[in-house]
């Protein structure tokens, strides 16, 4: 009975992955009518591949948690992604082609010389950029009601982290680093610590404890953490120096001016403990009205209940700004913003990290990991300043 319960779900799985791997199998094997022998050694590869992507993906991500098996199924999934994407723009490609009177196999040759060399480019781009450390974007934010004292107060923010299977603790004091050099007042983790528990992962968490910031660390849970162990993270964050904002807010003061820092949890967290689940009313509850509030909330789809209750700035990650070109798209049907900074109703403006590291598949294709610093300027008028990279 609990075979057929899931039954639906497992087909659909199966569905997708056989798409995943049947249009680059066509595109690249099939349709140039390659030898006999080159088309049965491939498409046994694709078998294999397919065979062994679902058993990887369980084996690693699955109650046994074998983190070799994770990092193998991961990278399977990222070049099986970059490949189909490929396959799907060569093909779209290949009337061009025909009107240009090259025949059939040629053709079809072309289209599968390109769309391997170009996927397996981008597979090695990808690796690179997901593995450095990230550039540092700079953008200055414009506060309305933000006092004087407050002008130039500088916020660095890290998002998505995802410390797992990979061992990054040396990317991690890298990151630190990069943070301390920024010289921030405060800084900020808008969530997905690290996928697993923290006995898995704290030797890759725990060099965050070196980032400096006078006026506070500020640390709220993605979704991934719920997936995994939250009370623990949020305990093992606290015992690293920087404070959890679960639906609850501090105020930080400079030149003699304030502002709200607030944070409230993801959606994920719903029902699972008490007093988990975004409750924005409950983080904002006690403080003063006429102080502005610069939020943390790790989706940006929060963004409409923090636009209703009137927060000056949300600050999210989440989106990873797509992380592997086209899933931008995909993420775009469930998320109203990408990256970067954007304005909804009145006075809410929402600043969108393309995060620190990466999820699942070890690349990331057109979409640049950020460590941010944000520089929130005192304005009657609210106008953003535009963002602007420093390598």
């Amino acid at each position: 009975m609990r075979l057929l319960r899931y039954a639906p779900r497992l087909l659909q799985v199966l569905a997708i992955l056989a798409l995943l791997f049947l249009l680059p199998w066509w595109t690249l094997l099939a349709s140039p009518t390659w030898p006999t022998s080159v088309l049965a050694a491939g498409t046994a590869v694709f078998v294999l591949a397919f065979l062994g992507l679902p058993t990887l993906m369980f084996l690693g991500h699955g109650p046994r948690q074998l983190d070799a098996a994770a990092r193998a199924g991961d990278t399977l999934l990222g070049v099986t992604w970059v490949l189909f994407s490929w396959s799907v723009i060569g093909n779209i490609a290949r009337p061009a082609l025909l009107l240009a009177g090259v025949p059939n196999p040629t053709r079809a040759r072309i289209v599968a010389v390109a769309v391997l060399v170009i996927a397996l480019a981008l597979v090695v781009y990808g690796v690179i950029e997901a593995r450095r450390v990230p550039r540092v974007r700079t953008v200055e934010v414009a506060i309305p009601d933000l006092g004087p004292g407050l002008d130039g107060l500088r916020v660095a923010v890290i998002a998505d982290t995802h410390f797992g299977p990979i061992d990054r603790k040396r990317w991690s004091e890298k990151v630190v680093e990069v943070v301390n050099g920024l010289n921030p007042e405060m800084a900020c983790h808008v969530g997905d610590l690290a996928d697993g528990s923290v006995a898995r992962r704290r030797a890759q968490v725990d060099p965050l404890a070196g980032v400096r910031a006078e006026l506070g660390k500020f640390y709220v849970v993605g979704n991934h953490e719920h997936f995994g162990e939250a009370p623990g993270w949020l305990s093992r964050m606290t015992e690293l120096g920087w404070e959890p904002l679960v639906n609850r807010h501090r105020v930080v003061c400079r030149g003699g001016d304030r502002l709200v820092v607030a944070g409230t949890d993801d959606p994920a967290g719903a029902g699972k403990m008490p007093g988990h689940g975004p409750d924005l009313e409950a983080a904002l509850a006690g403080a003063d009205p006429e102080v502005p509030v610069l939020l943390l909330a790790h989706q940006p789809r929060q963004v409409a209940e923090a636009a209703r209750l009137g927060v000056a700035l949300q600050i999210s990650g989440h989106t990873h700004g797509g992380q592997i070109w086209p899933f931008h798209y995909l993420v775009s049907i469930e998320q109203p913003v990408l990256a970067g900074l954007s304005r909804h109703g009145q006075r809410t403006q929402l600043y969108t990290s393309r995060g620190t590291g990466f999820w699942g598949p070890p690349l990331r294709v057109f979409a640049p990991s950020e460590i941010t610093l944000l520089i929130l300027r005192a304005s009657d008028q609210g106008h953003a300043q535009p963002g602007h990279d420093n390598s």
